[in-house]
């Protein structure tokens, strides 16, 4: 079949323009830390439903968009979820965790416990979906699945900063518990769960996690 295009949409800007903007966005996204504590106050449905329309809109391999986003504000389903990732934190931070991980791990001040699952008003679970399903059971390919979310994930997580929003991205390792508890197909996976809210009063952030390599060392012109 023939493809089908449209006329590009696309607003050019003159370079002053785009430099100004660039560095706007710039000195936003530097302000931007992960938190680990969340108040409880409530947050718009509205503006979570624009960061991740946000999100929908990133590129993906064949625009297969193989992802879905599972919103949870309930108390209840917040509550079995924080159960859950505990247990699997804990065995991972007394068992599975080499000396060599921990360690790094260290001047970030974390541990098995994660109250901010229960605390924050929103919890957005992150799904990969491996293959995609017709109608009539048929399996249809996806590629660059991993590449595809954490590229949304990375629009996700800009959007909501840019809304005024804090967030966390938690992965709980295995995290198959996702999948049950949500009550989630078989061909998604699992990509991470991102805690959304405002941060609580008097949050603080590691030194450790402020610090950013030197521009020079990330980038080669």
């Amino acid at each position: 079949m023939k493809p089908t295009f449209l006329p590009l949409e696309f607003d050019r800007v003159s370079p002053r323009t785009s430099e100004r903007r660039s560095h706007r966005l710039l000195q936003t996204m530097l302000k931007r830390r992960t938190v680990r504590t969340f108040s409880d106050q409530p947050v718009p449905r509205s503006v979570i439903n624009n960061c991740l329309k946000i999100a929908g809109s990133a590129p993906s391999g064949a625009n297969m968009q193989p992802w879905k986003f599972v919103v949870i504000s309930k108390t209840a389903l917040r509550t079995k979820l924080k159960q859950e990732a505990e247990k699997e934190e804990k065995a991972f931070y007394k068992k599975r965790a080499s000396t060599e991980w921990l360690q790094a791990l260290g001047p970030l001040g974390t541990d098995w416990q994660k109250p901010f699952l229960l605390e924050a008003p929103y919890l957005i679970a992150i799904f990969a979906e491996n293959f995609g399903l017709l109608a009539n059971g048929d399996r249809v390919k996806h590629y660059y699945v991993q590449e595809s979310v954490g590229i949304a994930t990375g629009f996700l997580i800009a959007a909501l900063h840019q809304a005024g929003l804090a967030t966390l991205t938690h992965t709980p390792s295995p995290m198959g518990f996702l999948n049950r508890i949500l009550e989630r197909p078989k061909n998604e996976r699992p990509f991470l769960l991102l805690v959304v809210g405002y941060p609580a009063v008097g949050t603080t952030v590691p030194a450790f996690a402020v610090e950013r390599k030197p521009f020079k060392d990330i980038v080669i012109w």
